[in-house]
């Protein structure tokens, strides 16, 4: 996908809440956003970020809904505390879609190893605590996948799209709100 596709309307299912449309008919932008598994620590640390700033995204005219490549059973125990849809996509259509990959270099590539490491220790802070669970050991679809990022306007245009090049390369929530303020209104 790149700015300028159009991405058919369809209806998707949250582990938790009401179905929701994709894009929004609502006159709102969608983020959507590719994420790894249920319980990713660098998943976890990037979404709690969004979390933090999601009344500036929502006032920014903007709805996110997050994908992941695990099984809802797995992926609701996270979905508690945040303020956004989580999809389960386990036999990864979305992800083929839209073109979203994996690859070793989602955690060798160098850039990523701060990252990974701070999520670690916040996850184990968390684990310790009890307020997070380990995730599942076993991945169908593997520990490295790449995340993505999508801006859909509500008629279906791609706006913008980032594909990962490692496991922590997604926007920034300052780099969503810009791209949200750039977008064209009607």
């Amino acid at each position: 996908m790149r700015p300028g596709d159009r991405v058919t309307a369809r209806e998707l299912s949250p582990v938790s809440g009401p179905a929701l449309t994709v894009p929004a008919p609502d006159g709102r932008l969608t983020h959507l956003q590719f994420r790894r598994f249920a319980g990713c620590p660098v998943c976890n640390l990037h979404l709690r970020s969004v979390t933090v700033r999601h009344p500036e995204i929502e006032a920014a005219g903007v709805r996110e809904v997050a994908v992941f490549h695990s099984p809802a059973g797995e992926l609701r125990q996270y979905a508690d505390g945040l303020p956004f849809a989580l999809i389960a996509d386990p036999d990864k259509h979305l992800y083929a879609e839209f073109g979203v990959e994996s690859a070793p270099r989602a955690l060798l590539d160098p850039r990523a190893w701060l990252h990974v490491l701070r999520a670690i220790l916040r996850s184990t802070a968390m684990l310790v605590r009890g307020r997070e669970g380990l995730p599942s050991r076993r991945q169908p679809h593997g520990r490295l996948g790449l995340p993505a990022d999508f801006l859909i306007a509500p008629d279906g245009t791609v706006l913008a799209a980032k594909y990962g090049e490692h496991a922590y390369d997604q926007w920034t929530v300052d780099e969503l709100l810009d791209l949200a303020s750039r977008a064209p209104r009607p």
